[in-house]
């Protein structure tokens, strides 16, 4: 879900002190930054004109308890394309909180409504192939902005692709599947929208380029995944 990545890298990104840096265009590795900024550009509006408002109304009419059960399920059922990157990293310790979570939480959390299992000293932990590929050492590839998706460069893309596949609900074959796969994917989005309204707007407003803000905080946010949170070390 590369737009909710994005989101999230501007708000890691920001709570970590990072700041945008202006490397040179050739350490920017944006060959089509033209067109990049032009879908970038439309993705902005579709988020002013959509995404936003929603999310605001998400936020204001919707009880603050039935948010975070919805958070927490759509948290949950990502848990098994989580294991199966923990297990391609050979992280075993990993893994295993994972399946942990998922099975604590799918029964005694009511389908992952509850967080039960942080309350058990499982905490929640993230992972995805695009992570798994830079951990085998690929590399990310040129800077690309997909049209409604955000930042997703081709090693990401490759990723999210992956990550669908390890979805187990995708094989189970419901008459309104598409919608379901859809609408499962805009509550994830709008869920991350509304709980960081401020947030990032906040950014959007405090930058010069907020492109290029946008482009620097995202490669911070996932070089700092594949690092496991630590920062990279010094060539």
């Amino acid at each position: 879900m590369p737009r909710v990545r994005t989101a999230a890298a501007l708000l890691a990104a920001l709570a970590l002190g990072a700041c945008a840096s202006t490397p040179g265009p050739d350490a920017n590795n944006d060959p089509y930054e033209s067109t990049n900024r032009e879908i970038f550009h439309f993705d902005q509006k579709f988020d002013q004109w959509m995404l936003e408002p929603s999310a605001e109304y998400y936020d204001d009419y919707v009880p603050q308890g039935i948010r975070n059960g919805a958070h927490n399920i759509l948290s949950n059922l990502n848990q098994p394309a989580v294991f199966v990157n923990d297990v391609l990293q050979g992280e075993p310790k990993n893994a295993g909180e994972t399946i942990a979570r998922f099975t604590v939480n799918t029964t005694l959390g009511l389908a992952g409504a509850f967080d039960t299992a942080a309350r058990l000293g499982l905490p929640p932990h993230t992972n995805d192939f695009g992570l798994t590929l830079a951990k085998w050492g690929v590399g990310e590839g040129p800077y690309l902005v997909l049209p409604m998706l955000g930042a997703d460069p081709p090693r990401d893309a490759i990723g999210q692709a992956a990550d669908f596949a390890f979805d187990p609900t995708i094989y189970v074959h419901l008459k309104a599947h598409i919608w379901w796969a859809v609408g499962r994917e805009y509550l994830t989005i709008l869920d991350t929208r509304a709980r960081n309204l401020d947030t990032v707007n906040e950014i959007e407003r405090s930058s010069l380029d907020y492109y290029a803000t946008t482009r620097s905080l995202y490669r911070q946010f996932r070089d700092n995944q594949i690092h496991n949170d630590k920062p990279p070390p010094e060539e």
